[in-house]
């Protein structure tokens, strides 16, 4: 049987002041024992997700603590052997801070790393494969679509049923699996950079997003307009004005509310930003226990509308 090997990297990319403005900067890497010029990624630890290995292998390999904006593809290639190898790529935006903070240094893995400008890379790379991944690079960067922010979409982890405890609905609990998935779902959603965590008032989203809280040392910010007992009221203006600001400030941030709610919030993004709805937006809001969507937006034109969705529905 043939073995497929996963893996996740980063097109890592900043803009440098010139004498005209500015200029787009992509940070190709050079690798010591393969002799090649690539772009940072690597295997996925067991039981890592994508996103997860996509910001640590980029971390590892240039000391940049980066977050993933756009999903630029995945690419597939035969290994020796048999094998098969699956590689997802995301662009990351990296700040002058992030790149003051950078601790790297030349090793046995990565020989140097080299910022070169946008009009440059596609002829310094060694492989076809990551010169077509550029391509879809290139095409954001020149419809000034790689300036972007996420906001994404949460469902609740599994809570107790109905019945089984308080009489009111918004004072169920997680259940002990519930808090697993809770605590197993950080370092995906933390991949995305999230400046914001809004919850419904329910405890079982406030306990969903805890961990995540905890994690990142930021509050909790609890709005009635996610709860379910709002949407029951069948009253989605507060709800309309919330996605609103969101929108409009353009901070990446995580939204934990109920099943019956995602749908609208999926409705209500679509109409902040003029985007055009389809079949991917029932894909992207009935989620299981624990599961999120990540919605990616521009930050300079977010009337360019839903630029990509993410699914990532949790194994129970």
């Amino acid at each position: 049987m043939s073995r497929e090997i996963f893996a996740a990297g980063t097109i890592c990319w900043r803009k440098v002041p010139t004498e005209h403005g500015e200029q787009t900067m992509v940070l190709l890497i050079h690798r010591t024992r393969q002799r090649d010029v690539s772009f940072p990624k690597g295997k996925l630890d067991p039981g890592e997700s994508m996103p997860q290995a996509a910001v640590r292998e980029t971390r590892e390999e240039t000391g940049l603590s980066v977050a993933l904006g756009l999903h630029l593809g995945t690419i597939h290639y035969e290994l020796g052997g048999g094998g098969r190898k699956t590689v997802q790529y995301w662009a990351a935006e990296v700040t002058p801070e992030m790149a003051l903070a950078s601790t790297f240094t030349p090793n046995g893995e990565i020989q140097a790393l080299e910022w070169v400008p946008l009009g440059d890379v596609r002829k310094r790379l060694s492989y076809r494969a990551d010169r077509e991944l550029f391509d879809v690079f290139l095409h954001l960067a020149e419809h000034e679509l790689l300036e972007t922010f996420s906001l994404t979409l949460l469902r609740h982890a599994k809570a107790e049923p109905r019945g089984s405890g308080p009489p009111a609905d918004h004072l169920r609990e997680l259940t002990r699996g519930g808090e697993e998935q809770a605590e197993t779902i950080v370092p995906m959603l933390a991949a995305f950079g999230p400046r914001r965590i809004y919850s419904s008032t329910a405890r079982r989203c406030l306990g969903t997003v805890a961990p995540l809280s905890a994690f990142l040392g930021k509050k909790v910010r609890e709005k009635a307009c996610l709860s379910q007992d709002d949407w029951d009221a069948g009253d989605l203006t507060e709800l309309r004005r919330f996605i609103g600001k969101l929108v409009t400030k353009g901070r990446s941030a995580v939204l934990c509310s109920h099943r019956p709610v995602l749908p609208d919030l999926g409705r209500e993004l679509v109409l902040a930003t003029g985007s055009v709805p389809g079949d991917y937006l029932q894909e992207a809001t009935v989620l299981p226990t624990a599961g999120f969507s990540v919605f990616h937006f521009s930050r300079r034109r977010p009337g360019a509308g839903i630029l990509g969705v993410e699914v990532y529905p949790v194994k129970h």
